[in-house]
């Protein structure tokens, strides 16, 4: 039997890019999956229904075209999903937008809007498939599987992405808290970071000399290394959940997550002491700060491709 042989899959964003190598792996792997993607431009501006659907008849998959961000779409997804299929044991949370701008120059609206596709809708989709995986579970079928694509710059940060590195970084909190929610159920839920060539990729506008070098390597790795790890973690082969991963073509990492990196005791007046604070933080707590390099800089090396 193949990898992923009868389980059913729901791909968001996996029309192009990193969602299409995803999707295209699943079904390598025997997988039967809906690709939801409304085939809008990076910005989530234009809508083409003509994208997924040219993808779905690539695939033999069933395309989704509604924006996943739209009231009742991820309701829409789960019931398509059953009606079609009679389960969905996969969530794969890949759509994403990107409006960039420095935060003294950026837009509410816009900031919502990414927000609303790469975060909200992931939770929407979440709250829509987790109740589905759940019943299955006690009906004895195999346990579900999420993966969330986040990014570095969620994690660590890049100019101008606020809203971008903000949804992401809440699709990495989402996951630990679904992680949680669903262990009872066994439903793994696992998070990427991917490093590969994209739209994302290509729209970036470098900021130094650095994140020019990091933006040409980036555009030499396939997202087949991304495609090939996702689908071992939608997959029964482990029980892995809660992590957070990071591939670079032939890059594999697993990324720190936020617990404290130094602690201090503070005297007991110096709370209302500002000069006894900066003097504890100086001595106990600098050596464990971080620094103010971006993603792209923290990552400017040559990948293994």
């Amino acid at each position: 039997m193949k990898l992923l042989e009868a389980r059913v899959a729901v791909v968001t964003g996996g029309a192009r890019g990193i969602g299409r190598a995803i999707a295209e792996e699943l079904v390598r792997e025997g997988a039967q999956i809906i690709i939801a993607d409304n085939g809008a431009s990076i910005d989530g501006a234009e809508a083409d229904p003509g994208v997924v659907e040219s993808a779905a008849a690539a695939l033999g998959a069933v395309g989704f075209a509604e924006d996943v961000a739209a009231p009742g779409a991820a309701e829409k997804l789960a019931k398509l999903a059953l009606d079609r299929f009679g389960s969905v044991d996969i969530l794969v949370n890949n759509a994403a937008i990107l409006r960039d701008a420095l935060v003294f120059k950026g837009r509410r609206d816009d900031f919502e809007r990414v927000i609303a596709t790469n975060l909200t809708a992931g939770f929407a989709l979440l709250a829509a498939l987790t109740p589905v995986m759940r019943d299955q579970a006690k009906r004895g079928r195999p346990p579900g599987r999420i993966v969330n694509i986040v990014s570095s710059a969620g994690l660590i940060g890049n100019f101008g992405q606020s809203a971008y590195a903000a949804s992401k970084a809440g699709l990495f909190a989402l996951t630990r808290v679904a992680a949680m929610d669903m262990a009872r159920s066994k439903v793994a839920c696992n998070a990427v970071a991917p490093f590969a060539a994209t739209r994302v990729t290509e729209s970036i506008q470098p900021a130094n000399e650095e994140q020019a070098q990091y933006k040409s390597r980036a555009l030499k790795i396939s997202p087949k290394y991304v495609a090939r790890l996702t689908a071992f973690l939608v997959s029964n082969q482990h029980d892995i959940t809660g992590q957070l991963f990071g591939v670079r073509g032939r890059e594999l990492f697993v990324f720190t997550q936020p617990r404290p990196a130094a602690q201090a005791e503070l005297p007991a007046d110096a709370a209302g002491n500002g000069s006894s604070l900066g003097r504890i933080i100086e001595r106990e707590l600098a050596g464990a700060f971080a620094d103010l390099r971006t993603d792209l800089e923290i990552f400017n090396t040559e990948p293994l491709i």
